[in-house]
């Protein structure tokens, strides 16, 4: 390690030997949450009954693996708003955190029927 005068004259030290953040992984789960949560508002929301999107992440060096657990309507296009909420969940955790993201894996909870029984379908 070098150190490099400044402008002032006072010495500095360059940015590659100062050290790294460290982002914890509830950090990272807490934006995954979030991100699926985007995702699933874009498309429409969730019912009302349903859970807010959860996530875990473990981290293995750069490289962030995350689970997202959800509730959807159902009837509805199931594999296209996973495939959304993986592909935003992603997106933003490489976007805001710069983790590489080599899979996101979505576990639908529950499904939440949007007719009512005896309603004509």
């Amino acid at each position: 390690m070098t150190a490099v005068p400044d402008a002032r004259g006072a010495d500095r030290v360059p940015a590659a030997d100062r050290g790294a953040t460290t982002i914890a992984d509830r950090v990272l789960a807490k934006i995954a949450s979030r991100a699926a949560d985007e995702a699933l508002t874009a498309q429409g929301g969730v019912p009302e009954a349903a859970r807010a999107p959860r996530a875990t992440v473990v981290k293995h060096h750069d490289r962030a693996h995350v689970r997202v657990v959800l509730e959807l309507a159902y009837p509805s296009d199931i594999g296209a708003r996973c495939a959304a909420v993986r592909q935003w969940v992603t997106w933003r955790l490489q976007e805001l955190t710069g983790q590489t993201v080599p899979d996101v894996a979505v576990h639908v909870e529950r499904l939440h029927p949007t007719h009512r029984h005896g309603a004509p379908r």
